[in-house]
């Protein structure tokens, strides 16, 4: 029988809480309490002045004893931002990289994607993190960038396959619909109509983090962790999936 494994995807918000306290150890402490075996972080600082100068990714995968790659979205000398990967399997970096913003909206923050090979039960498994832009021009500009040759179209990108994210688009959207042409999203899979809602914690009221997979995996289990650590460690709860291959 193939083992189950849970991932999680998760905007920690620099890890700073709906109380302003710049705080990864409760990060790491929403993470042990799930049991998630790989978790896709966004919203990550490195170096940064305004959360103490630690690298947040690398500082809660050391407190869980776990495999870390991080990805600068956005970067100014030393201080980085951007999105990281941690898993308890062996994981190695396929690619990190930018994505496209409208020319005419320079201003936008800077956005990227962070893809892992992680070996779980003698496979290979392509993971994919990502945090899409605040445009819905942006977003599906970047969201067709993501499934073109250089990312998840391209002959190497073989699955099983895991994209998943802060996509800053609803369930039904332009952007949902275009990754459901490829992937199965994980309420569905389910059969779950309407998927909770992880954004914001003080009234959630979108459902904007999303997991998305190829057919090669069985989903046996996805909640959106609603406790009383998670409604202070972030802006966003952590959308938490059990898998099997």
């Amino acid at each position: 029988m193939k083992q189950k494994f849970r991932i999680m995807t998760y905007n920690v918000h620099r890890c700073i809480g709906v109380d302003r306290l710049a705080a990864p150890e409760r990060i790491a402490a929403v993470i042990e309490q799930s049991a998630a075996d790989i978790i896709a972080l966004q919203e990550a600082d490195a170096g940064r002045e305004r959360t103490g100068g630690v690298d947040q990714a690398f500082l809660i995968a050391h407190r869980l004893e776990m495999h870390v790659r991080f990805h600068a979205a956005w970067q100014l000398a030393e201080e980085r931002y951007g999105d990281a990967i941690l898993s308890r399997f062996p994981m190695g970096l396929v690619k990190a990289g930018p994505l496209p913003r409208p020319r005419n909206r320079l201003w936008r923050e800077l956005r990227g994607a962070l893809w892992t090979s992680v070996q779980i039960d003698h496979q290979q498994v392509q993971m994919i993190n990502t945090h899409l832009g605040l445009g819905p021009r942006e977003r599906m500009l970047q969201t067709e960038a993501l499934f073109s040759e250089t990312w998840l179209g391209g002959a190497t990108c073989k699955p099983p396959l895991i994209l998943c994210g802060d996509f800053n688009a609803f369930p039904n959207s332009k952007v949902h619909r275009r990754c459901l042409r490829t992937l199965r999203d994980v309420h569905r899979c389910l059969g779950v109509p309407r998927p909770r809602k992880t954004f914001p914690t003080r009234y959630p009221l979108a459902s904007i983090d999303h997991v998305f997979l190829s057919e090669e995996f069985a989903v046996h289990h996805v909640e959106v962790l609603r406790t009383n650590l998670t409604r202070v460690a972030s802006d966003h709860y952590p959308l938490l999936v059990e898998l099997s291959l």
